[in-house]
């Protein structure tokens, strides 16, 4: 039996300590470990992979902190737009859903679409509608909304940008020795209506197979996207064999040259090693391996 692993993100960001202040610091590092060990505490009860990548993500959605779900950032027409994806990495199974406004976990719908769907990928209504059909739970509008998004979409309207904000998301291995990976995000900051990024791309901003390693990203999503950041991770541990570590920081500098933007992840191979890569100031992160104790981390140090 294999000693079981999981990781997750919370998002980076270019901020220093200064920016965000020691009383915001410490409910990030309390929402960190809270979603590690909702995961953790699935793995140690001899639960899948998949299953505790969702419930660390869940937490994350259900947290205004973060940037998924409930205090996701407003499109540049004050709504509230979602994307998540989950892949397992035992069955090659995946679901994704992008574009959808009232699901309250959009991570545990991209889990029902993987179930109980023929397809992979789900957009907007058609994904609200299945979400409706197998009795997920939805909020209305106001649940999602933060003044703090608010403010952050009034500022960007002012200088006339888009502006990227915190995806989540999660990777594990489990007893058994499968892997499995879980993004999810409300996007960009004025984003245009109907824009959809990385998160919910297999082989872009998540990847999963027992093979080789599990990988979810965050960051520059347009960039993500042309680099293929996640596969590129899957290919340079399978086909050059490298030591995922080294996989992460390759995959995010590969093509440097002609695709701008910051692009960060999070990765765990069939060994349990973890790697993590990001090109901002900080990244909200936290991992545990077994029984070991668990590291929650935000800056370099």
């Amino acid at each position: 039996m294999k000693d079981f692993v999981i990781a997750i993100h919370g998002g980076a960001e270019n901020k220093t300590r200064r920016d965000i202040g020691p009383d915001m610091e410490a409910a990030y590092r309390r929402s960190l470990e809270e979603a590690l060990l909702a995961g953790w505490s699935i793995l140690n009860d001899g639960g899948s992979a998949v299953d505790a990548v969702e419930a660390a993500v869940k937490v994350m959605e259900n947290n205004y902190l973060f940037n998924a779900g409930k205090g996701g950032a407003y499109t540049e027409k004050y709504k509230n737009q979602f994307d998540a994806s989950i892949m397992c990495g035992k069955t090659l199974k995946a679901g994704t859903v992008a574009g959808v406004h009232r699901v309250k976990n959009p991570i545990t719908l991209a889990k029902t679409i993987k179930d109980k769907s023929k397809h992979v990928f789900l957009t907007s209504d058609g994904a609200e509608e299945f979400a409706l059909e197998h009795h997920l739970e939805f909020k209305p509008a106001e649940y999602f909304r933060t003044k703090k998004q608010l403010d952050e979409l009034e500022e960007t309207k002012k200088e006339e940008k888009v502006k990227e904000f915190d995806t989540v998301g999660a990777v594990a291995l489990d007893k058994n020795g499968n892997l499995a990976a879980a993004t999810s995000t409300g996007g960009l900051v004025n984003q245009h209506n109907g824009r959809v990024g990385d998160t919910p791309i297999i082989g872009s901003g998540t990847y999963a197979n027992n093979e080789v390693c599990a990988i979810s990203c965050t960051g520059d999503g347009e960039g993500i996207m042309r680099a293929v950041v996640g596969h590129e991770v899957y290919a340079l541990v399978k086909y050059q064999k490298l030591p995922i570590q080294e996989a992460c920081e390759r995959a995010a500098t590969v093509y440097k040259d002609k695709i701008e933007g910051d692009k960060n992840l999070i990765a765990l191979d069939p060994q349990g090693n973890v790697g993590i890569y990001y090109e901002t100031d900080l990244m909200f992160r936290a991992y545990k391996k077994g029984q070991q104790p668990h590291t929650v981390a935000i800056w370099e140090d």
